[in-house]
């Protein structure tokens, strides 16, 4: 019983994980059609960064990883803002061309980070915390876990609260319905999408960091390892729904947990093939919309 709920459990922590990744994926796709292959270098660079700031700092304890945490966003942001104004405004409703940039800006990162800081994994520390357990059920869990689920719950709920209640989220939930009409009451739209672009970047950068104290390294190829488990979840959960990715991201997450524990170590394979039945079945995805 106990080998279940540590399993349980672990998937859920690991779901919370992919749902940090993909729920940027998914918001930059739903609000603005745009598929964005760049994604993991957000989640990379924030990782990164936040490390070097905590390193120089010289300091393991909460302090450390909470600035790190706060750098992680703040630099997903600011790249993910020039991303946009930069590389994906002037090819809106282009998306051959925004593919084409946004792998070619995925590969150039990555041949930089690797530049930079080399091409072998670095080995990070955090609060000590992190790396005790926590009885639960007669189950040992990670308390790295409890700090994925406790994050990602936090960033749904201010995500759905953001878009549902504020001046801001009207703007880009009617701007996707009617560009146009918005446009001629004097909204700049623009300035919104610029916004759901940092919003998606600040989650992947925390999520870098986050997932950097998951593995216990950072690494240049990082974020385009998760971005392939993002992208799995978010077509699973159907493009652009972010209740759809959270979800996936739990069912996806579990899936791989029970069946690298039960089945050989055959998670990514199951995972695999969760996807093709899911494009066969229904290619909308879990919550998906249905075509117009």
């Amino acid at each position: 019983m106990s080998t279940l709920v540590l399993v349980l459990v672990t998937g859920v922590g690991l779901g919370a994980l992919y749902f940090l990744v993909a729920s940027g994926l998914s918001l930059i796709y739903g609000l603005m059609h745009v598929l964005n292959f760049a994604h993991g270098v957000f989640l990379t660079l924030g990782a990164f960064l936040g490390w070097e700031v905590a390193s120089r700092i010289g300091a393991t304890g909460w302090p450390a990883f909470l600035l790190s945490i706060l750098v992680g966003g703040l630099v997903g942001t600011a790249f993910a803002t020039v991303t946009e104004l930069a590389l994906i405004r002037p090819l809106y409703e282009r998306h051959i061309e925004q593919v084409l940039v946004t792998v070619g800006l995925a590969f150039a990162a990555v041949a930089l980070f690797e530049g930079i800081w080399g091409s072998d994994p670095i080995f990070i520390t955090g609060p000590a915390w992190l790396d005790e357990t926590t009885t639960l059920l007669g189950a040992r869990i990670p308390n790295v876990y409890f700090v994925l689920m406790i994050a990602a719950t936090a960033l749904l709920a201010s995500l759905v609260v953001f878009l549902r209640y504020t001046r801001y989220g009207m703007i880009i939930r009617a701007g996707v319905e009617n560009r146009a009409m918005v446009t001629a009451l004097g909204i700049d739209v623009k300035k919104s999408f610029t916004l759901v672009f940092a919003i998606g970047g600040s989650a992947a950068g925390v999520g870098g960091v986050l997932a950097a104290h998951y593995t216990g390294y950072v690494s240049a190829h990082l974020g385009q390892t998760l971005l392939i488990f993002a992208f799995i979840v978010t077509v699973i959960g159907g493009l652009g729904s972010l209740s759809g990715a959270a979800i996936a991201s739990v069912l996806v997450a579990v899936l791989q947990q029970l069946a690298n524990y039960y089945l050989g170590g055959t998670g990514d394979l199951i995972v695999v093939v969760a996807l093709a039945v899911v494009l066969l079945v229904r290619p909308r995805g879990l919550l998906g919309r249905r075509p117009a």
